[in-house]
């Protein structure tokens, strides 16, 4: 078992600027491929951005290249997704998640998920 929290969302104002961070317990965190999902109001979940063991492979969806960057630090088991230029239409919940070897980037590939923060961003 991997135990995932989440922590650093807020409310901010457009164009304003967060950093997630998510801390993993249990089982070796450098072991785990991790991802960022957000889930608005009314609408399916959807994976923001993705990072192997290593932090040598990432993966972003289309509409926030170039706003998020994922990282992670395994000596401190964490996880962050720093957000910039936010848009109302990133309000979400954010989610970190954890798999082992994850070959297609879907929620279903990953074993191990966080109960969530709340972005809100006003305009």
């Amino acid at each position: 078992q991997v135990q995932l929290v989440e922590s650093g969302g807020g409310l901010v104002q457009v164009g304003g600027s967060l950093r997630l961070s998510c801390v993993g317990s249990g089982r070796t965190f450098s072991n785990y491929d991790m991802g960022w999902f957000r889930q608005a109001p009314g609408k399916e979940r959807e994976v923001v951005a993705h990072i192997n063991t290593n932090g040598g492979t990432t993966y972003y969806t289309d509409s926030v290249k170039g706003r998020f960057t994922i990282s992670r630090d395994n000596a401190k088991n964490t996880v962050f997704l720093q957000m910039s230029s936010l848009k109302p239409e990133d309000t979400a919940i954010y989610y970190c998640a954890a798999g082992s070897r994850i070959t297609i980037i879907h929620e279903r590939a990953y074993d191990y998920w966080g109960q969530g923060t709340q972005v809100t961003v006003s305009s």
